[in-house]
């Protein structure tokens, strides 16, 4: 795993930007930790910062073969051995055991149809001097995260934006169509917060020539029909399941797996365990599980599940605990918001997922995680809300985000101005026109289709961007098994009334590891990561916004509704209104650490 970077510029000589490149590149140091590249000719410039996981010694980039033909690489690729054999019976010689050699090995054989052969996470830039052209890839569900900016004669990449705005060509600007893409749960595809910034989509490739940029998408979830039965339908998820973990095994460095209780982490820590010992972490909060209480999205706290799986498989478990007052450090909204680089109001929930991946690194380097399992299966209760599925906008939209919006601080102009609604339904539209119907189908089959892909590209992507910018921010590779492009395709045709065949979120998960865990995490219903229910910690956010709006000087407050700032910091901490919700005091103070330290200029 790694942090990339590069400037493609058909019009300047970038053998005189070595610094350029530098600065872009060490932006990714918290990416890669363990080593750095540069490498330069005059008209591009590509720079990593590496993680080592696979190959230690020998994984050096950017990497060179003849040509010269260069690659910088971040990522795994989980078929790398099977690709090598078939490449050196084809005469190619290597002379490292990583995986990048063999992606770049694959380009020289197969050009951009390499990207066709890839299982795994991984976004990548090639550079071709033969024929003077960048080839960018990003994997197919989209794991791996891959930016870029169009330049006259060029192009500008990276992981993050950060590497991005390290060259002066590029500006951190932030348009109208940008803040409305920080107050919705859901992505838009290609688009990124910054003016003039791309993201290039899950399975799509970018060629830079001197002629001009050409984008091609080489793979998407397509329509084919499930002949399997239920017993065959479930015994081929298992297998692949067996052989994914399995797969995502291999490391040279300690791994561990992300243990919640649930369904998807126990199963991954189980399967994971049939292979040899595993250790595994659980997050928790101190008090947590004595003062827990119920509320609409969690019915139980996970530490008596945690247990129970850890002892029923018997892997090397370790409990992180978190205390409110580590959560309202400044210092660390600050680090969440330089990781994401941009703002995000889910407030703790992100917080204490960087504090875990932090301890976590202490022990290990690659963790395994569940996440995705619950776009696959159907595991989210709005899958089974007739008054979410049956909502014109996206499901959660409906259900989740209905009586919590994260604007509601923000000056009333302004909301008008954005009208946040028009955004949303526009952006619905937009999904819906794609997705890949059956012939024939219609009626509920026909709208969970809807649901399901709605889930699959426009709510998960959010939620890989950030288990992969938290984890990378203290040099942690996460892994999702679920997210093999091959369980995606085949579960996403399978049948609706196949993935709810008995009643149950996630029937044909259940049905396919029931061996696995205990029967007590088969029945639990779907709870997401926890959020600190101490009310010291919203008492915490309140009086940080107060101290804001007293000093007067905070770039935020040019945002915000001067009215409802005053409402909110002086209302009792419990009071429950729409204007008073925790996610806009976690937006508001977002926003300002966002606008100072990244200087961001607001084109509205």
């Amino acid at each position: 795993m790694c942090g990339i970077a590069g400037w493609v510029d058909f019009d300047r000589d970038l053998t005189h930007e070595r610094a350029t490149g530098q600065a872009m590149t060490e932006t990714m140091c918290c990416r890669g930790p363990d080593d750095e590249g540069l490498w330069q000719s005059p008209h591009a410039l590509l720079g990593n910062r590496r993680l080592a996981v696979i190959d230690i010694e020998g994984g050096h980039m950017p990497m060179t073969a003849e040509g010269p033909v260069v690659i910088t690489y971040s990522g795994e690729v989980y078929n790398f051995v099977e690709l090598r054999a078939e490449l050196a019976a084809k005469g190619h010689r290597f002379h490292t055991r990583s995986d990048t050699e063999v992606v770049l090995h694959g380009y020289l054989e197969w050009g951009e149809g390499v990207a066709d052969r890839l299982n795994g996470m991984y976004a990548f830039a090639v550079w071709d001097d033969r024929s003077q052209e960048l080839l960018l890839v990003r994997d197919r569900m989209g794991i791996k995260p891959l930016y870029y900016y169009p330049l006259r004669d060029g192009v500008l990449f990276g992981s993050e934006p950060k590497a991005i705005l390290a060259n002066p060509l590029a500006e951190p600007v932030v348009d109208a169509d940008g803040l409305r893409e920080l107050l919705t749960m859901g992505r838009s595809p290609e688009q990124a917060v910054f003016k003039g910034m791309r993201e290039l989509r899950p399975g799509h490739l970018l060629r830079v020539r001197r002629e001009g940029r050409s984008l091609r998408r080489y793979w998407a979830l397509e329509p084919r029909e499930h002949t399997d039965d239920l017993d065959v339908t479930v015994a081929t998820i298992r297998a692949l399941l067996d052989d994914i973990v399995g797969r995502q095994l291999v490391s040279d460095v300690p791994l561990c797996s992300l243990l919640s209780g649930g369904l998807d982490s126990s199963t991954i820590t189980a399967l994971a365990r049939k292979r040899g010992q595993i250790r595994s972490f659980a997050v928790d909060f101190a008090g947590y599980a004595e003062k827990f209480q119920p509320d609409e999205l969690r019915g139980d706290p996970d530490a008596p599940f945690v247990k129970e799986l850890a002892d029923h498989v018997g892997s090397d478990h370790t409990d992180i605990t978190l205390d409110t007052a580590e959560l309202t450090d400044p210092r660390l909204r600050s680090a969440v918001v330089r990781a994401w680089d941009m703002p995000q109001f889910l407030g703790d929930m992100n917080s204490s997922l960087y504090m875990l991946f932090r301890a976590i690194r202490e022990h290990s380097t690659v963790a395994l995680s569940g996440e995705s399992a619950d776009e696959l299966f159907g595991g989210y209760a709005w899958f089974h809300m007739p008054q979410a599925v049956e909502a014109d906008t996206f499901p959660w939209l409906a259900m989740v985000m209905r009586d919590h919006n994260p604007g509601d601080l923000l000056d009333r102009a302004l909301v008008e101005r954005l009208d946040i609604p028009a955004f949303t339904a526009d952006g619905y539209r937009t999904a819906l026109a794609e997705v890949p119907y059956l012939p024939g189908q219609n009626g509920h089959e026909r709208r969970m289709r809807e649901v399901c892909y709605l889930h699959l590209t426009r709510f998960l992507p959010v939620l890989l961007d950030r288990k992969d910018r938290l984890s990378m921010a203290v040099g942690l590779e996460v892994r999702v098994p679920f997210c093999d492009h091959r369980l995606v395709e085949y579960v996403f045709n399978t049948p609706w009334a196949m993935k709810n065949f008995d009643g149950r979120e996630k029937s044909l998960l259940r049905a396919a590891v029931g061996d696995l865990v205990p029967e007590s995490i088969l029945r639990r219903v779907k709870s997401p990561y926890p959020a600190t229910q101490d009310v010291a910690y919203e008492q915490g956010l309140r009086d940080a916004l107060r101290d804001l709006a007293r000093a007067g000087k905070a770039p935020v407050l040019e945002l915000l509704d001067a009215a409802a700032v005053r409402e909110i910091t002086t209302a009792p901490v419990g009071k429950t209104t729409t204007t008073m919700s925790r996610f806009s005091l976690e937006l508001a103070l977002d926003l300002n650490v966002w606008l100072e330290s990244y200087g961001v200029r607001l084109d509205l």
